[in-house]
């Protein structure tokens, strides 16, 4: 596999030994050195979507946003923006040119929810991005978002200065973020679970049985005992990894949990096909007498 798509599948960011257990330090390098991907910081490593940003911003005299924004603040997304994402004041006139180049979006970002004159703030970038784009999307910069405990997200709750109208689709997303989620693959599996009827899942859950610690599963509804995984199995590559997956799912079903095992590509490219298979798992589960702990 490419190193820039296993970053890609990362969320766009990614530490330098889970690009190099997948790859090898060598492909590593060498996507560094062609500029696939580019060093952020001290075993941090990208797809190279800032600099295009902050050139679009000040060709266009705007303001990174959105996923380029995101990216910006070092955040995993579901997938990296295909044209960098501009916000230019409302009533300008772009050239029909620059907008087949760029993502222009006509809003209005005052001084105070800029940095550096040209990105959107990260309370500004989670806002927007909760307000304009998908459930799924906006999900993956919320969890990332949250598990940046570097970034300053003071007032992030506030949204006085979020439009009426958009209240309410922000505030939804923000009561469904969370710091445990591990990365955009689960995030997406999980905004998937949440449109679920009678699924109510939670992230990282912490599982034991009679022999003691079974593991940390990606997604769990502890009353309806469904676990459902984000299966990155194709990053495994030794024989160690199979074992232990194997022995987890045995000591799961044995115990009593139904186990949906989410392919990256469901997940991320059939949505629909995934929520109907939660939907019956739901349905199965709700069929079964006598399965559910007390």
């Amino acid at each position: 596999m490419d190193p820039a798509d296993v970053v890609r599948r990362l969320g766009g960011i990614a530490g330098r030994h889970e690009v190099v257990d997948v790859v090898g330090r060598s492909a590593l390098h060498r996507a560094v050195a062609d500029g696939s991907l580019v060093r952020v910081a001290r075993g941090r490593y990208a797809l190279p979507v800032t600099a295009p940003a902050r050139a679009a911003a000040q060709q266009l005299t705007g303001t990174a946003m959105l996923l380029s924004a995101a990216a910006h603040w070092g955040w995993a997304l579901k997938a990296p923006p295909e044209l960098p994402q501009v916000a230019v004041p409302r009533g300008r006139k772009v050239p029909d040119e620059a907008r087949a180049l760029h993502d222009v979006r006509w809003r209005d970002v005052p001084a105070h929810h800029r940095v550096d004159g040209w990105v959107t703030s990260p309370v500004r970038t989670v806002h927007d991005c909760c307000a304009l784009l998908p459930f799924d999307e906006a999900l993956c910069v919320v969890d990332s978002a949250l598990r940046d405990h570097d970034t300053d997200l003071r007032g992030l709750h506030d949204l006085d200065d979020v439009p009426g109208r958009l209240r309410r689709r922000v505030g939804a997303v923000l009561d469904a973020g969370s710091e445990l989620a591990h990365g955009p693959f689960e995030s997406v599996v999980r905004a998937v679970a949440l449109g679920v009827p009678g699924l109510h899942v939670r992230p990282q859950v912490a599982i034991r049985d009679v022999d003691g610690f079974v593991g940390r599963v990606d997604l769990a509804d502890e009353r309806l005992r469904i676990v459902i995984e984000a299966d990155s199995s194709e990053f495994h590559s030794g024989a160690a990894d199979f074992a232990r997956d194997c022995e987890r799912y045995s000591r799961l079903s044995v115990d009593g949990w139904l186990v949906v095992r989410v392919p990256w590509r469901m997940a991320m490219s059939e949505p629909d096909r995934l929520h109907r298979l939660l939907v019956r798992a739901v349905a199965s589960r709700s069929r079964c007498t006598g399965c559910f702990a007390a």
